[in-house]
């Protein structure tokens, strides 16, 4: 019997090295141009479909806020794997340890004409809902935030808001999550932030900074210019925003992000609903999936299978 030799996608202990350091590591392939490309515009159409997703889109008050994009590793077979993924997994656990689960996933849609993403950091994810999210255990103060995978569908350049990090910020929470920000959709952000137009969903993250007169050394920022396919790991309390999309006769910039943390962090403690953005949706058809090891803990929801009953492969 031809025994399989499972193929590993591990980065260098260099590439380690320089991502505690950064923040960040990559752009990194994780399909070719032409495969994102084709299974994308097969998805999209697919993803139209909201049946089975979790969140009732009713609830969600989809619209234009942001939650309404949550968590469709749910229900979708090909972003199920795509959570799962071995070229992301395996970089995922180089940081992270064997266990790790992925809590959340992200569209982060980006049209013609839209506004940059304001700098920002998340830690508990406690900014916009007023309750903590993920919650280390206390012996591990010295971690916090999440480990995020960015994947571009479509391509994410200077023109169509590609992402900006400014490396090095992941050790230093500049932002006070516990102050909470106001909810203002309709407020017109008539200045440049930095020379540059941005806001976030309906917030204005400067609400809070710890120093009101501390601005981001915008000066050390470095873009993340990707093709369709390419992925980025970082840390969420990494300083990071995005360029508005300038390219009026570019498509849309389409980016995917899932979410990632150990098995001994605490998703959603002691909550059964969600509401930022303007938006509402109920935790009770959400769990976490395990991507890699084991889960020897109690605390969080789970699932094995989504919706329609693919089985999550576990790396």
């Amino acid at each position: 019997m031809t025994e399989t030799v499972r193929q590993t996608f591990t980065p260098t202990p260099e590439e380690v090295a320089r991502f505690h350091e950064q923040g960040y590591l990559g752009p990194f392939k994780v399909y070719e141009e032409d495969e994102m490309r084709r299974l994308w515009r097969r998805e999209r159409l697919r993803l139209m479909n909201r049946d089975n997703a979790v969140y009732d889109e009713g609830d969600a008050q989809a619209g234009n806020t942001n939650i309404a994009n949550y968590d469709r590793h749910l229900d979708s077979e090909f972003l199920a794997d795509h959570i799962c993924h071995p070229r992301i997994v395996d970089r995922v656990t180089a940081v992270l340890g064997p266990d790790v689960l992925c809590w959340r996933s992200e569209f982060f849609p980006k049209y013609p004409g839209d506004e940059g993403t304001d700098w920002h950091q998340a830690d508990t994810f406690a900014f916009a809902s007023g309750k903590p999210q993920i919650v280390w255990p206390a012996d591990q103060k010295e971690f916090g935030g999440t480990i995020t995978v960015w994947t571009a569908f479509t391509p994410a350049t200077e023109e169509t808001g590609c992402l900006q990090f400014i490396p090095g910020t992941h050790r230093t929470m500049f932002y006070d999550e516990t102050r909470g920000m106001h909810y203002q959709p309709d407020k017109i952000n008539a200045s440049a932030k930095g020379g540059v137009n941005r806001g976030f969903y309906g917030y204005d993250y400067r609400e809070l900074q710890k120093d009101p007169d501390w601005r981001p050394p915008e000066e050390r920022a470095v873009s993340m210019v990707m093709r369709p396919g390419e992925a980025v790991l970082f840390w969420s309390t990494m300083m990071h925003a995005s360029k508005p999309h300038s390219a009026m006769d570019q498509e849309m910039r389409l980016g995917f992000a899932g979410r990632y943390v150990p098995t001994c962090v605490e998703v959603y403690p002691d909550t059964e609903d969600v509401d930022e953005y303007g938006g509402r949706i109920s935790l009770k058809d959400y769990g976490t999936v395990l991507v890699a090891g084991t889960d020897s803990y109690t605390h969080n929801r789970k699932v094995t299978a989504t919706t329609r009953g693919h089985v999550f492969p576990v790396r």
